[in-house]
């Protein structure tokens, strides 16, 4: 199969990532930190120099504030619900995820908390410039603004969100303000400095670039942010209390880890670190290809830029965006995603919410061939 979903969950792992997830599941089935026998305290090792190395990776400022998650979503939730309280106000885009959209609108239905959102203007994704900037940003602000949620990269279509200008600006304009930013699509295409951009929050996905297996998610945030948890339960300290401990990350991490990914996203880290000059540079290179071909099809509608993001969406006439994913895979053996991408919004502003858009979205270990071979697939199901 030609593997263009990754943008969805990444199709290819290193092989230190195939070798070391069996092994755990094989020879390191115990629970990490919750006793004292020998396996348990391997385990507990493990967690903790993965912890370790997200924080160096992602300039986050305390390793006891990278949280493990079951995934990009729950590391989203936690942080919007465990922040926000009533008459907060919140500003964030259409570019969101409903991982982001969903607690959003729970809490402006059930709290009252105001939401604010920048539709940038129709053309704008066209331009290889961010679509979000702080110039956007600023005059939504207001007294009660407690949040601004942007991502790094829209899972749509790869528009960019100037996260950096935005944080700094933020830090200078309102200290106040936290900035999460949910890094599901950038983690591992591009650095991210926690630090130097002004990134309070920052979430990601831990199998899609950064190369590790599905089942994990990271919740990673500076010392002055306070996250109210989710969930209640074993944490392997202060057991004798009945209270949720104070402290992080055990505040935040309730119940059993999934020991394999977490060791499976060591692997996939260490991978990603020493390639991270190559991945940008090369995305770029294929999506534009990409891109090149399809504007020359009859019939094609792109509605991506090149990216470092390897995301490429685009509309075929007369024919809806699921119908063309399900024939590419029955007839042709090609994966891509079709439909909504759980976005409504961004595909409100792209004037795509009724058939949606196909997503192909590269990895560097996709070739130009497996390019040509798709752009011929998608001739083949216009011409019939």
């Amino acid at each position: 199969m030609i593997y263009f979903d990754n943008a969805a969950t990444g199709g290819f792992k290193a092989f230190s990532v195939q070798e070391t997830v069996p092994t755990a599941i094989k020879h390191l089935c115990a629970n990490p930190t919750r006793s004292s026998h020998r396996l348990a305290s391997t385990g507990g090792e493990f967690v903790y120099k993965t912890r370790a190395l997200v924080q160096k990776t992602f300039s986050a400022p305390s390793v006891d504030r990278v949280v493990f998650t079951k995934n990009c979503t729950e590391a989203l939730c936690t942080a919007i619900l465990g922040i926000l309280k009533k008459g907060d106000h919140v500003i964030t885009t259409c570019m969101e995820h409903n991982s982001v959209l969903r607690p959003l609108e729970h809490l402006k239905t059930q709290k009252g908390v105001e939401v604010d959102y920048i539709f940038p203007e129709k053309a704008a994704y066209f331009s290889q410039k961010p679509l979000i900037t702080f110039e956007r940003v600023k005059p939504l602000l207001k007294k009660n603004t407690r949040l601004v949620i942007t991502n790094h990269a829209s899972n749509v279509n790869g528009s960019m969100t100037d996260v950096r200008e935005i944080g700094r600006a933020l830090k200078a304009e309102r200290p106040d303000v936290i900035y999460l930013v949910d890094g599901a699509q950038s983690g591992g295409h591009l650095p991210i400095d926690m630090q130097d951009f002004g990134i309070d929050v920052l979430c990601l996905a831990c199998h899609k670039a950064l190369g590790g297996i599905m089942g994990l998610g990271a919740l990673l945030f500076s010392d002055s942010t306070e996250i109210l948890p989710l969930t209640f339960g074993g944490t392997g300290s202060d057991s004798l209390s009945l209270s949720q401990p104070d402290y992080y990350p055990d505040r935040l991490e309730s119940g059993t880890l999934n020991l394999p990914a977490i060791i499976g996203l060591y692997e996939g880290l260490m991978h990603t670190a020493s390639n991270l000059d190559f991945i940008p540079t090369q995305l770029v290179k294929m999506t534009d290809a990409l891109l090149g071909y399809l504007s020359k099809v009859s019939g094609v509608t792109v509605y991506s830029v090149p990216n470092p993001f390897g995301i490429v969406a685009f509309s075929l006439n007369g024919i809806s965006s699921d119908e063309c994913a399900h024939r590419l895979s029955d007839e042709f053996d090609i994966a891509v995603r079709g439909g909504l991408h759980c976005a409504p919004l961004m595909h409100k502003y792209l004037g795509t919410e009724n058939k949606g858009l196909v997503r192909a979205s590269l990895s560097t270990q996709n070739t130009f061939r497996e390019i040509t071979c798709f752009v011929r697939a998608i001739e083949q199901i216009l011409s019939n």
